[in-house]
């Protein structure tokens, strides 16, 4: 018997000096369901993460038997996915808006002023004193600035007047921005510091007007010119006159903004954000801040077309960091549906005779898509009536040519390779389809604004029109991939939103019973990708994230809901438990950071 035990010993000892010794990791993750979205949308067990990225995913024996690492976690059946990447938002002007005057929800044009009353007052503006004449502005802190409205979610949908808000702060200038961004509310004081003081027509926007008297409270005198007053109401370009007066914020300010950003990003399960429209002062705080590892989300930039970003950027060329791409630019070809602003084929069906308009001339697109050409830099365009799409693609279908190709491969060989992109090709014509499909041009879409919209989307387009809009799986049938964001703030951040409103096609009630439009839904497969490895595809960045495969960046997120599995309407509940960046984790639900 001893014999016998003795021989067992030496034989184990003999198995445990023959067994190859682990490969040390970082992080070992198993015991999980981890949807790689890989090629053919694998799913493993367990993964190992070793200097920020991926070693190997496979089953759960494999990882536990090759590898060992100090910080080894069962996620107990937990599902994980990478990062999700929003690819189209507004980052910094949804931190900078976090301390600003927040007005989405209100249903009335009463409860706006009720909100901005409650704000001043918050800040010590309300009410004013010496309010004879207009008080020094000498930074943003003096300004009221809010944004979330939407006249579309009240009782009387027509556009509100200035003339309550001249009352209430004779002194304090004041804009109040529409949920879109693309039309605002600005008091006497704002108009007199831009220098409004009639309704004369500019080029891509316009300054609302009514005959006199329509009200008997005209404010400010100096706003009622030939029979005419200015009602406050700014549209598109005609915006820009009055922000452009807003004093910039410091450094500082910038820094918290951005930092506040991340914040609630990294919760939502947001490991890269597409900021569409940034100044360079903007991209130099957030490189400073990735720098000093302060600023942990990833950001793909698309710069504003500024004189100061074209000269300084196409001479300096493409910037790719390890948290920062900037190699795009951002233009807008039309304002929004919602306001009216679309650029239509024809009339709108709520307003006769007008078809909205194009911010620029076609001179100038076909000019920036040269200039774009040259330096290899992405032209994402902001497009929205059928129109604008229609105008878009062919300033982007008829530059190549400009460079002497004549051969139809070769022309779709440039389109392919330069990921040009049409931000958020909300009303496309289905003859339109086989120009995206022909060069290559990536749908960049948020499936919230479909649920955002569907109320009353009918009214501005009409029976015929409206089926052709929110057109999402049109869209990825003609391309090929779909780049899905929420435009946040326009929309929620929340990418769980962004997922139900692809499949669902819902609101939060789940209105309408079965659906808006579902011919038009995505799969949850597809909308999975939208929101991963194809929006990594639209920023040229499907090599290094956007997937859980070997060498691949470790950015991604655990679950406590399966949202591949669950009922739909789950899908709005799911909480992000934790956020991994390059192995980091950078957010957890039980152990806030």
């Amino acid at each position: 018997m001893l014999k016998n035990a003795f021989i067992l010993i030496v034989t184990i000892s003999f198995l445990f000096s023959c067994s190859p010794e682990k490969i040390k990791v970082d992080t070992i993750l198993h015991n999980a369901v981890i949807y790689s979205v890989d090629s053919l949308f694998t799913t493993y067990e367990a993964i190992a993460i070793k200097d920020g990225k991926i070693t190997e995913v496979n089953t759960n024996d494999v990882i536990l038997q090759k590898y060992g690492s100090e910080n080894t976690r069962d996620l107990n059946g937990k599902a994980v996915f990478p990062g999700f990447i929003d690819a189209h938002c507004h980052f910094y002007g949804y931190g900078k808006g976090l301390n600003e005057l927040d007005l989405v929800g209100t249903k009335s044009f009463e409860e706006v002023i009720e909100r901005t009353i409650a704000f001043a007052k918050e800040r010590n503006m309300f009410p004013e004193t010496n309010s004879n004449k207009l008080k020094k502005i000498t930074a943003e802190e003096d300004w009221i600035i809010g944004r979330g409205w939407d006249q579309n979610d009240w009782e009387n949908k027509q556009y509100p007047d200035r003339m309550k808000l001249d009352s209430l702060f004779p002194n304090t200038p004041v804009i109040l921005k529409r949920i879109d961004g693309h039309a605002a509310l600005a008091n006497a004081a704002a108009l007199n510091l831009a220098g409004i003081n009639s309704p004369e027509k500019i080029k891509g926007g316009t300054i609302e007007s009514m005959p006199w008297p329509y009200n008997e409270q005209v404010g400010d005198k100096s706003m009622l010119k030939e029979g005419f007053v200015l009602t406050g109401m700014l549209i598109d370009n005609a915006v820009d006159l009055v922000t452009e007066k807003i004093p910039k914020p410091s450094k500082e300010q910038i820094q918290k903004a951005l930092l506040k950003a991340q914040k609630n990003c990294l919760a939502a399960g947001l490991t890269t954000v597409d900021d569409a429209g940034l100044e360079k002062n903007i991209v130099d705080a957030i490189d400073e801040l990735q720098k000093k590892n302060e600023l942990k989300i990833k950001v793909y930039a698309m710069l504003t077309p500024t004189q100061e970003n074209l000269d300084h950027y196409l001479k300096k060329g493409i910037y790719i960091s390890d948290r920062l791409t900037v190699r795009s630019f951002k233009f807008y070809g039309d304002g929004a549906l919602g306001s009216r602003g679309a650029c239509l084929l024809k009339e709108y069906a709520d307003k006769k005779d007008w078809k909205g308009f194009l911010l620029n001339d076609l001179d100038y697109y076909m000019k920036m898509a040269s200039k774009m050409e040259e330096s290899g830099f992405q032209m994402n365009t902001h497009c929205i009536g059928d129109s604008a799409v229609w105008a878009i693609l062919n300033v982007y279908g008829s530059n190549p040519i400009m460079f002497g190709d004549v051969d139809g491969k070769l022309f779709k060989e440039i389109c392919k390779k330069r990921r040009w992109r049409i931000e958020h090709a909300q009303v496309v014509d289905k003859k339109h389809l086989e120009y995206f499909k022909n060069l290559s041009v990536i749908p960049s879409i948020q499936p919230t604004h479909a649920t955002s919209d569907m109320y009353w989307a009918k009214d501005r387009l009409g029976e015929e029109r409206v089926k052709t809009a929110y057109a999402y799986k049109d869209l990825l049938d003609s391309v090929g991939v779909v780049a899905l964001g929420t435009d946040f703030p326009v929309e929620d951040i929340s990418p769980f939103k962004t997922f139900f409103a692809a499949v669902a096609r819902q609101d939060s009630k789940g209105f309408p019973k079965g659906g808006f439009q579902m011919e038009n839904a995505l799969s949850r497969q597809e909308t999975l990708k939208g929101m991963t490895i194809w929006a990594a595809y639209s920023n040229f960045e499907e090599k290094v994230k956007g997937s859980l495969e070997k060498g691949k960046s470790a950015d991604f997120i655990i679950l406590d809901t399966d949202i591949m599995k669950c009922k739909i309407e789950d899908v709005l509940k799911t909480k992000v438990l934790d956020t991994y960046l390059s192995g980091e984790r950078v957010y957890s639900l039980n152990e806030p950071k």
